[in-house]
């Protein structure tokens, strides 16, 4: 049996040293330097002499900042630009507390994890927080902590869905009409369909299928880019177009230039933040109607509608790309007051059975 390996270290100025070993192929290695000759001797105790017995040398060490750098740049292989946005946003309150802490030191910090959750802004520490446990456990899953604070510092409570705001078909007109030409089809359009404001702003011509009667979510905008969806029933789905949404898009002006169905003025991507300021705010006031009136809540006009409609949640939740959790979590109070509905619906079916 050939002998273990030792490996060697010698001075290659003053104060400093260098480390040479032979791997388990016979080729030579060497780092430098360090400032002792026991720094040197540590580093291959800990690094190189388990590579050399068949184990497993430990992780470096990392504070939380070194660590979030880390993990959000091995996420943003796997998941859009505006995700990789949103975690380091959320994460940054976290790393502003804890970022210059080891990570082995902030394993028995879970007091004070949940000290500083109970001082986060109600409706976003569950965000926060969330973004927090995500990171910490790719940090156990890849060996830097034995455990996870945040999740030991107990249930990450969902604060309270918003109140559903459900526009009527008379504040639609309204606001449509306050509107320049171009845009007065959006309202009306967006609650009818259920899109969000990033997919109605990437729908094109080409998506629209009269013949069947849908159209085609095939792409969103995040962080100002047009991104192309996934093929899953949540992303890259089909939508109906009822007489509404049809109506809405005859009443689209003629426009050769783009191919986009509500570009900006310049003919390239709407920039929503603008289109608000610019366009949705003062079209709102203008018509009178009363806040909140957010365009995120045309989305939810089109579940409040589709819902009264007798439209099923499991059906609703293909519609509008989201899981019937989502739909139960925020329209439940809609789901619960369409029993009736639910029971003439089955009176009628017996009835004829």
């Amino acid at each position: 049996m050939p002998a273990t390996q030792r490996g060697q270290v010698d001075r290659i100025a003053a104060g400093k040293w260098r480390l040479r070993w032979y791997d388990l192929d016979g080729k030579r290695h060497a780092k430098q330097p360090f400032s002792s000759k026991s720094a040197a001797w540590k580093h291959f105790r800990e690094h190189v002499e388990p590579l050399l017995t068949g184990g497993t040398p430990p992780r470096p060490e990392l504070t939380l900042s070194e660590f979030i750098a880390l993990y959000l740049d091995r996420h943003a292989a796997d998941v859009r630009p505006r995700t990789i946005a949103t975690l380091r946003e959320r994460l940054g309150h976290a790393e502003r507390r804890f970022g210059a802490l080891p990570l082995h030191e902030l394993e028995g910090m879970t007091d004070e994890i949940v000290a500083w959750r109970t001082r986060q802004p109600a409706r976003i520490a569950h965000g926060r927080m969330s973004a927090l446990r995500q990171c910490l456990a790719a940090a156990v899953r890849w060996g830097y902590m034995t455990r996870n604070p945040a999740v030991l510092a107990g249930r990450n409570r969902r604060p309270a869905p918003r109140t559903i705001r459900a526009f009527s078909m008379g504040e639609l007109e309204a606001i449509s009409v306050e509107l320049s030409p171009q845009y007065r089809s959006v309202p009306l359009f967006a609650a009818a369909t259920g899109l969000r404001p990033e997919e109605w702003q990437a729908l094109e011509r080409r998506d629209i299928d009269r013949a069947a009667g849908v159209l085609g979510v095939r792409r969103t905008i995040s962080s100002g880019k047009v991104v192309e969806l996934g093929k899953t029933s949540r992303s890259r789905r089909q939508v109906p177009l009822s007489p509404r949404a049809l109506a809405a898009l005859d009443a689209l002006p003629a426009r050769l230039g783009t191919p986009l169905l509500w570009p900006s003025p310049t003919g390239g991507l709407l920039c929503l933040d603008n289109w608000r300021s610019r366009e949705w705010s003062p079209a709102v006031e203008a018509a009178g109607v009363r806040r909140p009136a957010r365009i995120y809540d045309l989305r939810s006009t089109f579940a409040s509608n589709a819902l009264a409609a007798g439209v099923s949640a499991f059906e609703l939740a293909r519609i509008m790309g989201t899981s019937v959790a989502m739909i139960e979590l925020h329209y439940g109070s809609l789901l619960d007051g369409a029993a009736a509905g639910i029971a003439a619906r089955l009176g009628a079916f017996e009835a004829t059975s």
